[in-house]
């Protein structure tokens, strides 16, 4: 009994791992703002638009402090006039902002005791089946977003978004032509290398155990 109570215990442990790690990337990935930087340059998004890259990056940080702030309740851009249904996406995409943080911040001690109870029991090898399969899924991911990013982008907006108010009309969105598809592709690779980082440092973690123990 005592064993099987162990089991519901690990099982428990590893998801509540998993989703510390998959939110953890998502954190990191939302907020770096270098990328967004980057892309300002490398894809040549100051052409489409009247702004030079101080300003857009005024906005680009009053938006990101909306989505990120829980008490931050009304969206106005000075450079960006939005529409209803622009405001309301931005609105959902704030929500899954704050699911995200949330499942961080409920799993994350959680995560911690767990792995400090695998090191006590030296059970740290435990962690390499699990995470070497997860690996593999963001390479599958990778695969399907880089052979036809668009689609993968329509399915994405359909799985999280019950509605068509994220496809914006430049014309009343403008906000759109300097959020280019490219740009959250650029967020997709990085929240997959990221993924793939943390899942490699668990597998490393448990075989250095497995190694400490053989010698």
């Amino acid at each position: 009994m005592k064993n099987k109570r162990w089991q519901w215990v690990e099982y428990a442990g590893f998801v509540s791992l998993f989703l510390t790690l998959i939110t953890l990337a998502i954190t990191l990935t939302i907020n770096f703002r270098p990328l967004y930087v980057f892309d300002i340059g490398h894809l040549n998004i100051l052409e489409y638009t009247s702004l030079d890259q101080a300003t857009l990056l005024k906005n680009y940080d009053q938006l990101m402090m909306y989505l990120n702030n829980p008490f931050e309740q009304v969206l106005a851009l000075p450079d960006f006039p939005m529409s209803a249904s622009g405001l309301h996406h931005f609105y959902e995409v704030k929500l899954l902002f704050m699911v995200n943080y949330a499942v961080l911040l409920l799993t994350l001690i959680p995560s911690g005791l767990f792995l400090r109870q695998l090191k006590k029991d030296q059970r740290l090898w435990r962690l390499i089946r699990p995470f070497q399969i997860g690996m593999i899924v963001p390479f599958v991911f990778g695969f399907f977003m880089l052979i036809g990013f668009d689609r993968f982008f329509i399915v994405f907006h359909e799985t999280f978004f019950n509605n068509d108010d994220w496809l914006f009309d430049p014309r009343t969105d403008p906000i759109i032509n300097v959020l280019p598809e490219q740009y959250f592709m650029h967020c997709f690779i990085l929240f997959f290398v990221l993924i793939e980082l943390l899942f490699a440092l668990m597998v490393f973690i448990g075989k250095r155990e497995l190694k400490k123990g053989k010698s």
